[in-house]
């Protein structure tokens, strides 16, 4: 008898957990991201040891058996990334894909997701289509996106009474969703948008976009790009004096590893929206300097999203008693979401996960007292305020 309820139990076990359990594994989790090119420092090999930290964290363990970690480096392309997915769902029983650079690979990858039924949660990506028109019952969107940093950066410009608008963008689904989310809070203030170019993406050279948007009657420049491209823009405006244009410079999305590898002389006054900041409370600067002690860097927001995404998956895995993916999902949803990340977070249906946003502003030299004292915190937005209500975003999923 004792025999036939053990062997019970391991047919409940393998059913729940499927081919990885009997292969010794409960869940695996595979990290995608930008590892060699120019969202290789705000993401990367950071953002690995970000989920590394949380499977550690969360014991190492779960259903009784290992959780294991993966990576790739999708090299910011959209094709590999898919190409990446499709074999590690297909081929390597990954259960949840974490991370995702790139608007245009994330957006390939929550369909994969959707036809495999598996789970991807992402971090480093921003289109806020993610959880509008393409919406899918297996994908979260954590750590920010294109609507929070446009009702950030963007209203409290417009708010200052930047109301003319000139837009340098990357040419790929992120910067057009960005330069969209951020005109409609311009037009909605009785703004303008005077002119926009399109870079490509990435590129080196931003001299000639800089030189028409000068020319221009713009009040503000607004740069719709990230990592290298924001770097190399806002040096290339600094080269060329564009502070005596009259004109401000505006980074909608700009990253603590930005800042650092422009310095503060060059970033100082910069205003810029955050879903985190290392140095905010004790909670905060005791994570970052674990994570500091192994990456000689403080966490970028989405490093810090990783971490949370995973550590909450691992607790809904948990709770559920199953790594099924609707069931955990569902589960994700029913669990506040409580760590350093996100005191107050929680996962909508239509998968967005909704916290606090921070709008900051870039210390001078003479301001910062130590290294990585990069911002001063001017304003919490909160989440009610921060994300685009789910009734605005046209995503199925959800009722209205």
């Amino acid at each position: 008898m004792r025999n036939l309820k053990w062997h019970l139990t391991l047919i409940a076990l393998l059913l729940s957990c499927g081919a990885a359990c009997a292969q010794g594994i409960a869940v695996k989790i595979g990290v995608m991201n930008d590892q060699s090119s120019i969202y290789a420092d705000l993401s990367g090999l950071g953002g690995v040891e970000a989920a590394r930290m949380a499977i550690e964290d969360f014991g190492g363990k779960v259903l009784g058996q290992p959780i294991q970690l993966i990576s790739a480096d999708m090299q910011n392309k959209a094709d590999v990334a898919a190409n990446i997915a499709n074999k590690w769902y297909d081929n390597e029983n990954v259960d949840v894909i974490v991370d995702v650079p790139n608007s245009a690979a994330a957006l390939a990858i929550q369909e994969i997701a959707r036809q495999k039924k598996k789970l991807v949660l992402f971090s480093t990506a921003a289109t806020s289509e993610l959880t509008g028109n393409k919406c899918s019952p297996y994908g979260a969107h954590w750590t920010y996106d294109t609507y929070a940093l446009a009702a950030g950066t963007a209203r409290a410009l417009i708010q200052s009474g930047a109301l003319k608008w000139y837009f340098i963008t990357a040419d790929y689904a992120f910067g057009h969703q960005l330069q969209s989310d951020t005109t409609k809070f311009i037009k909605a203030a009785g703004g303008t948008v005077v002119g926009s170019a399109l870079a490509p993406f990435p590129t080196q050279d931003f001299s000639s976009f800089l030189l028409s948007a000068e020319g221009s009657s713009a009040d503000v420049v607004a740069l719709a790009n990230a990592g290298g491209d924001t770097i190399n823009a806002i040096k290339q405006a600094r080269e060329f004096n564009f502070n005596k244009s009259g004109k401000r410079l505006a980074a909608l999305l700009m990253f603590i590893s930005d800042v650092h590898s422009l310095g503060l002389k060059a970033a100082q006054g910069t205003i810029l929206t955050t879903g985190f900041y290392w140095n905010l409370n004790d909670a905060t600067r005791a994570w970052s300097k674990r994570f500091y002690a192994r990456r000689h860097a403080m966490p970028t927001m989405t490093q810090a999203g990783v971490y949370s995404a995973v550590l909450h998956y691992l607790q809904a895995v948990k709770a559920s008693g199953t790594k099924e993916p609707l069931t955990v999902m569902k589960k994700m949803r029913e669990m506040p979401i409580h760590d350093f990340f996100a005191a107050n977070g929680r996962l909508r249906p239509d998968g967005r996960m909704v916290h606090d946003m921070y709008l900051v502003q870039v210390k001078s030299p003479a301001e910062s007292k130590g290294p990585w004292d990069y911002y001063k915190i001017l304003h919490t937005i909160p989440a009610d305020q921060a994300f685009r209500p789910m009734k605005d975003g046209g995503c199925p999923l959800v009722s209205h």
